[in-house]
């Protein structure tokens, strides 16, 4: 799978089925996706393989403009401070929860200056507005997409505002001050027995469906139980 999502540019890409004999083209690698890979394939032991590292530092570089100076793509990332042309070429909070999460994977002791003043343009983004509301940049009629607001488990190339504050939170950020509204979002889902519903499941797109529609969820608890320890103590 990694050779064949190991695109030219060094960025990683999903390629589908019928695409399986060739590797996805430098203009879909998207931020999200890559962020996704990285952060499953360190967890799986591959942070020294050199495509992971190539990886790595494509992220770093598209994010920061440079150096080396990435290719940008209308149709994929567009252009540095996640810019993504799937978000009408704005920035995508989307892709920074992605790639922050990737990061983070990374031992402190390994990530380079690069990924590290990455890491910081990803918070910044992601702090520069009230994190409960998702007032992000949102292209095409600029509509927050409600998907912002439903808690699940698994996730894919979407992030709830829950995956904001984990990653900020595994960033080291749990106590910033500008997560509180966040933090009062979260506990208001919270149901009498103190559970999580998950409201985003991908029933029927998963190779087994995870949970069942409207019920708690253990896993979207576990994810919202984390997130409030590191926020409240």
């Amino acid at each position: 799978m990694l050779a064949h999502a190991a695109t030219a540019v060094g960025g990683l890409g999903c390629s589908g089925s019928h695409l399986a004999d060739r590797p996805p083209p430098p203009s879909s690698v998207l931020h999200c996706l890559n962020g996704n890979l990285l952060r499953s394939l360190i967890a799986f032991g591959w942070l020294e393989d050199p495509r992971v590292a190539a990886a790595i530092d494509w992220q770093a570089s598209a994010i920061l403009g440079g150096p080396p100076a990435p290719r940008f793509y209308a149709s994929g990332t567009s252009g540095p401070n996640f810019a993504c042309g799937v978000n009408e070429g704005l920035s995508c909070a989307w892709g920074a929860v992605k790639a922050l999460r990737g990061f983070a994977a990374i031992p402190e002791d390994r990530r380079t200056p690069a990924v590290e003043a990455a890491i910081e343009a990803g918070i910044a983004l992601l702090l520069s507005v009230d994190p409960a509301t998702a007032g992000y940049p949102a292209g095409w009629g600029g509509v927050i997409s409600r998907a912002w607001f439903r808690l699940g488990f698994p996730s894919g190339y979407v992030a709830d505002i829950l995956q904001v504050g984990e990653v900020l939170a595994e960033l080291g950020r749990a106590g910033d001050p500008r997560l509180a509204g966040l933090v009062d979002r979260v506990l208001a889902k919270q149901d009498e027995a103190g559970r999580w519903r998950n409201e985003h499941a991908y029933r029927g797109r998963l190779w087994t469906d995870v949970d069942e529609p409207g019920r708690p969820s253990p896993w979207v608890t576990l994810r919202a139980c984390r997130f409030l320890r590191a926020a409240l103590g």
